[in-house]
């Protein structure tokens, strides 16, 4: 088994946004030389999160954000001074990671699917860790 530890940078362009990153882990998926495995895809930031959600229709993306801005609105009630307590809900909601699966070398995804990375306290350069796992070619 081999593991190949990765870590990129994203600019996020503003507060909210949901950044697709599928094309950067389909390059460093093809890069590995990997033929079967996975990719684990971690945000070290606690107000940003990743996802995989549709990529066909850009307002999957708003109607994402539009809900959780509903459930999360960024109201001054909440006690943490920065002013930013909705962002760590909407990642803790998310969540910092997600699996992918590595078939034949490519990065199996469903035809609609997308890996975002969600932005909720932007903008800002985000990394992205990425960690491949399993056969060589």
């Amino acid at each position: 088994m081999n593991y190949i530890n990765q870590t990129f940078t994203i600019k996020t362009p503003k507060r909210e946004c949901f950044v697709d990153i599928t094309q950067n882990l389909k390059t460093h998926v093809e890069a590995s030389n990997l033929t079967t495995g996975q990719v684990l895809i971690y945000i070290p930031h606690t107000t940003a999160a990743v996802t995989i959600n549709e990529n066909a229709d850009p307002d999957v993306q708003e109607d994402l954000n539009f809900g959780l801005n509903k459930f999360f609105p960024n109201i001054k009630d909440y006690r943490h001074l920065e002013g930013n307590s909705d962002a760590h809900l909407k990642s803790s909601l998310i969540g910092n990671t997600q699996n992918c699966i590595i078939k034949d070398g490519k990065l199996l995804l469903g035809t609609w699917q997308g890996v975002y990375l969600c932005e909720f306290d932007g903008p800002r350069n985000r990394q992205i860790h990425i960690q491949l796992f399993g056969v060589t070619k």
